[in-house]
């Protein structure tokens, strides 16, 4: 049986987040700089974003670049960046092609103009596509955002906007740049690497962790199914027991 067989159409995280690790390494290994890790690696990101379209699966979430990335070398953020309005505009036909809706989560007063632009262009043509919410998480760290958040909240309390007893999870939660998304049921990371990176920290307080030695490059539809497939034979009990969720 293939793998695309053994997958439970009913049983899909309604919201899948993932780590796009190991493009420099990638390059590496093929005697190149990183930034050819990074060219291929958009590959893998129209692959990946096709088949989850194709799937069923609603939200899509991928850590592009991060608050601590623009410690980087200047010339790999520069190419990033220049990656980044090149992908924006290759790619726009793909989204609606397959009815995706372009989001952004992190602080992206913080790209360089002609990204935001090309960002916020290619959010606007596609925000009334329905089949499936792609978030790009841009210059994003996890930390800063649950600052900003406490912050607003803090603000609001100030201005006795919000009461101090009403602050609950929802609150928090429409406070967070993934206000409108739900939590994310499955974490993919590739590369072999074990860890979160202030990558949506409140966000997978109870969410499967899938790691795979997989290079971001060499990520397929099969290691998409896979991921997915361990996803659906665990036991999601969410702080209960076995027997309540049978």
């Amino acid at each position: 049986m293939s793998l695309i067989t053994a997958i439970n159409k009913d049983n899909l995280p309604k919201h899948l987040a993932i780590i796009m690790d190991g493009n420099g390494r990638w390059a590496k290994q093929q005697g190149f700089l990183r930034a050819f890790g990074h060219e291929n690696g958009t590959k893998s990101v129209r692959v990946t974003v096709e088949t989850c379209a194709k799937l069923g699966i609603e939200n899509l979430t991928l850590y592009a670049f991060s608050t601590e990335n623009w410690n980087r070398p200047k010339i790999e953020v520069d190419t990033l960046m220049k990656l980044l309005i090149k992908s924006l505009k290759n790619e726009l036909k793909t989204l609606e092609n397959n009815n995706i809706r372009l989001n952004s989560i992190g602080n992206i007063n913080l790209l360089p103009k002609s990204a935001q632009k090309e960002l916020l262009d290619v959010i606007d043509k596609t925000k009334n596509n329905s089949r499936m919410t792609l978030t790009l998480a841009l210059s994003y760290g996890s930390r800063e955002e649950i600052i900003s958040a406490v912050k607003n909240i803090s603000d609001k309390v100030k201005n006795n906007i919000i009461s101090i007893d009403a602050i609950d999870e929802s609150i928090i939660n429409q406070h967070l740049y993934t206000q409108n998304l739900p939590d994310v049921d499955l974490l993919i990371r590739t590369s072999g690497e074990h860890r979160i990176s202030n990558f949506l920290l409140w966000q997978i307080a109870y969410a499967e962790l899938y790691f795979t030695d997989v290079l971001w490059p060499d990520f397929k539809e099969e290691h998409l199914y896979e991921a997915i497939v361990s996803y659906q034979k665990r036991e999601r009990r969410f702080g209960k027991t076995s027997e309540q969720i049978k």
